[in-house]
């Protein structure tokens, strides 16, 4: 009887190890194929032509160049409103803060606006942004909009980078007179400043790789302009452009090099925070 009951468990547990070989190898090659197949379709469209020039229907030329920089715009633009507004309102949350049930319920706010579909983001920012505060379609528009959706993360990420901080840390600052903001600004945010910048580096991956609130708020404009231009300016970033391309134009030649674009831009932002944690772990442990 004893021997009829092992020999079940051990055919029952090769078989769930087999059920989850086979969801893991099923997941690892749906991957590979949907990379693969991008990468296959893009690569060879991606040209000198197409990076370094702008879309003109005279000359007959396709370029993304005005995509990548509006991009960068809205990158910049977007992290230098939301970093000081995060890692700030992370700090006061966890060091500062007193009421702990305030608190719990900003922490529940912020973890559900992390699953709020982007579309809706797109929504309010046009309704807010655009036609009560009168904000043309452009750049400022968008990276505002973005601000909203990625606030939360960088909040997040920030505070739980904070809270790995060792109390003892914070009790021997005190106790050698440090106030209490010299204490966070020279032994807590040096202690969780890895844990911050990976937070922001992959924050700027969701920016890169967001479509649906730029739809609705940074415009469908393919026209090469200027930074100042561009901020009130309809500007089509990479995300938005691949969906003119490819649903509005017809051009799936265009569309699938810009995916692959994409793809290889956040592959080193994935790496890059990657590489940044450690390095800044390593300089932390070194100390």
């Amino acid at each position: 009887m004893d021997q009829n009951l092992s020999l079940r468990r051990k055919l029952y547990d090769k078989g769930l190890r087999g059920l989850l070989w086979l969801c893991a190898g099923l997941t690892c090659a749906l991957l590979v194929f949907l990379i693969g197949y991008i990468f296959y379709r893009g690569l060879g469209n991606i040209t000198w032509e197409l990076l370094s020039s702008q879309t003109s229907y005279l000359k007959d030329t396709i370029g993304i160049l005005p995509n990548i920089l509006n991009t960068l715009y809205i990158i910049f633009v977007a992290m230098i409103i939301v970093l000081p507004l995060g890692v700030g309102a992370a700090i006061y949350l966890t060091e500062y803060a007193e009421n702990h049930k305030v608190v719990a319920v900003i922490e529940f706010a912020a973890e559900t606006l992390t699953g709020i579909p982007s579309i809706i983001f797109g929504l309010v920012g046009m309704l807010f942004f655009i036609q009560k505060m009168g904000l043309a379609p452009g750049i400022l528009a968008g990276g505002l909009t973005l601000v909203i959706m990625i606030l939360p993360t960088i909040l997040r990420t920030t505070q739980e980078s904070l809270k790995t901080v060792p109390q003892s840390y914070r009790e021997g600052a005190l106790a050698l007179g440090a106030g209490k903001w010299h204490m966070v600004r020279t032994v807590v945010l040096p202690n969780a400043i890895d844990g911050i910048v990976t937070g922001c580096i992959l924050a700027v991956g969701r920016i890169v790789g967001e479509s649906a609130a730029l739809l609705f708020t940074a415009g469908f404009g393919l026209v090469l302009n200027g930074f100042r231009t561009a901020l009130q300016t309809s500007s089509a970033t990479l995300t938005v452009a691949l969906y003119v391309y490819a649903n509005e134009r017809g051009e799936t030649g265009v569309a699938f090099a810009i995916a692959a674009i994409l793809m290889i831009l956040t592959l080193l932002i994935n790496l890059s925070a990657g590489w940044v944690g450690k390095k800044l772990k390593k300089q932390r442990s070194s100390l």
